[in-house]
């Protein structure tokens, strides 16, 4: 049995395909289009997906998609009348968008993938985020939280879980609260990700990179915005924000007026921490202060409220494993908060936790939910996307000409590799299928030394062209990572193996790798084992075994502002257009000197 999802029309616009319950592809669009965070119909991730199953489209049992088209409209149209004549222009822009789009999406998917209407099904957006981390966890039961800006009504559910494994136990997901529009903790974070002048639904992580550099002054300011009660519920002080009535606009004068004036968008951002050596520009440093303590505060907050649903979740549920999914789940800072400092003894979050992993979870709901199909899938890695042959890299490297060495003995590419990281070149790795979610786990991955500082600077302004206060993640042995990171059960806790929990260093390993290291004494670490990724596990292992540290430091191979890279194409122009030192490309090795 093949059921596709499909998740669209908001932001990260995504296909998934399972068969007989097991993951067949999943990617999203943007990999495919070029066009970061694409959101429109993710017609080529679609083909992918079918290419990869051997199939057509009118092949297909069932398509889902994962929300309810029409109750969105309802609460655009709802919202967009309780708010006029504030409203009109947000009434405009939303009523173009969801008449030329979602109204229309059954006709489309039935025009698209030439299946009829009785196979397409709809799954409500929040059960699309509780199926795709529940049936790909290895529990059999589990509370659940998700978390997101909003999907039809809902910004917010809790609720539990049960598997039925092998024809044992009752498959069921049971969401029995939730927090409706527009009191959301994704749009309250995305607010002030507008005023700390990044872009709302794509540089909430910036924020996040940016809290360590400052103090959480301001969070009592912050609390005039938002009421966070025990029992999980929270609730928004509305005068404060404009999202609900306005199409351009997160906040408002009266935001402004509590908190200042809004940072300028892509100014550049550094503070005495960050950037000593600018310490005289006083002015500006003393101005950059102000928003990395804003934050601060505002991470803080945001991690008091998660903390308050977990706990109250498993108050609610009594189980020891939790799963979370929707946008907020991608927070990794709260995340390890959640898994320290609650009852909870195992936490789980599949790597596409925003809307992209609703396209998976649509197709989960249906086959086991719908359907009532026994349990198969466990993630354990995220390979998931399009890969391309030794065949296909050499066509296209003869093809334009490109000068290469190629290794028909592994190790000798590997030690090769691990000696030009050691002379403190930056490789960009490029292997297998490309990775489900917005990480880089070591597929289409920049990779370095990480034992100076300087390496975090080089990288950062030299090769990914963005700001220097953004930190790298620390790819470390699974075996090895307890003597680095205070982290519980490390070695085989799935956050960590999917880079989703940001880990305090012990004291002792603070100098250790500290390219990887955040300000604050932490890392965003991906632990890895030799089964789930041979040569990664190989080059990270001949790198410990060549200098007692088995870290190195990894980050997307992309350039500011694009997708991580997917053809061989994509991967030579980034490289071409950086300053990567060489390119390894399956048992190809590229270097801008041969």
């Amino acid at each position: 049995m093949d059921i596709l999802g499909i998740s669209c029309f908001y932001h990260d616009a995504a296909a998934a395909l399972l068969r007989d319950g097991d993951l067949v592809a999943a990617s999203m669009e943007e990999r495919f289009t070029r066009k970061k965070h694409d959101n429109g119909f993710p017609s080529e991730a679609i083909q992918f997906c079918l290419k990869r199953a051997g199939i057509q489209g009118a092949d297909l049992d069932y398509v889902v998609f994962y929300e309810k088209p029409m109750v969105k409209v309802g609460r655009i149209l709802q919202t967009s009348l309780s708010t006029f004549p504030r409203s009109w222009d947000f009434w405009r822009e939303a009523v173009t968008a969801y008449v030329s789009e979602k109204m229309w999406i059954k006709s489309l998917i039935q025009h698209e993938l030439n299946i009829s209407p009785d196979k397409i099904l709809f799954c409500d957006h929040h059960m699309s985020h509780a199926a795709s981390a529940f049936f790909t966890s290895p529990f059999e039961d589990a509370a659940v939280l998700t978390i997101d800006g909003v999907g039809e009504w809902t910004t917010t559910t809790m609720g539990y879980a049960t598997a039925n494994w092998n024809g044992q136990g009752q498959n069921a997901i049971n969401l029995f609260w939730e927090q409706k529009f527009p009191h959301s903790i994704g749009l309250f974070y995305s607010a002030f990700t507008a005023f700390l002048g990044f872009t709302v639904n794509s540089g909430e992580y910036k924020v996040m990179g940016m809290a360590p550099y400052g103090e959480p002054k301001y969070v009592d300011r912050v609390k005039k915005l938002i009421t966070i009660n025990s029992d999980g519920s929270f609730y928004l002080n509305m005068d404060y924000f404009a999202y609900h009535y306005s199409a351009n606009n997160s906040f408002n004068s009266k935001f402004t007026d509590l908190f200042g004036k809004p940072r300028v968008h892509d100014e550049d951002f550094f503070t005495a921490k960050s950037a000593p050596h600018r310490a005289g520009e006083k002015e500006a440093m003393e101005r950059n202060q102000y928003y990395a303590d804003i934050a601060a505060s505002v991470q803080a907050v945001t991690e008091e409220a998660m903390l308050a649903m977990a706990n109250a979740a498993y108050e609610k549920t009594g189980s020891k494993r939790l799963v979370m999914a929707g946008g907020v789940a991608l927070n990794s800072v709260a995340n390890f908060k959640v898994l320290a400092q609650t009852p909870f003894e195992d936490v789980y979050i599949q790597p596409a936790a925003g809307d992209d992993g609703g396209a998976l979870g649509a197709a989960l709901w249906a086959y086991h939910l719908v359907l009532n199909q026994p349990r198969k899938l466990v993630m354990t890695n995220a390979y998931y996307g399009e890969e391309y042959s030794e065949g296909e890299i050499k066509a296209f490297l003869d093809a334009e000409g490109i000068p290469y060495e190629c290794f028909d003995n592994d190790d000798q590419l590997l030690d090769r590799v691990v000696n030009e990281i050691l002379d403190q070149r930056v490789i960009g790795l490029y292997q297998g299928r490309f990775e489900w979610g917005p990480r880089a786990l070591g597929n289409r991955s920049i990779i370095a030394d990480p034992r100076s500082a300087e390496m975090k600077d080089i990288v950062n302004t030299k090769i990914k062209f963005r700001e220097p206060f953004r930190p790298f993640a620390p790819v470390v042995l699974a075996d090895r990572a307890p003597e680095f990171f205070d982290y519980p059960k490390v070695e085989t806790d799935p956050l960590a193996r999917f880079m989703l929990a940001v880990s305090p260093i012990f004291d002792d390993k603070l100098d250790v790798a500290k390219a990887t290291t955040h300000e604050g004494g932490t890392g965003r670490l991906q632990t890895i084992d030799y089964e789930t990724n041979p040569r990664y596990y190989e080059l990270v292992r001949r790198f410990g075994e060549a200098t007692g540290v088995p870290i190195l430091m990894n980050t997307s191979f992309n350039l500011r502002g694009e997708p991580i890279v997917s053809t061989p194409a994509n991967a030579w122009w980034t490289f071409s257009n950086s300053g990567i030192d060489w390119l390894m490309m399956g048992p190809f090795l590229v270097g801008k000197k041969l």
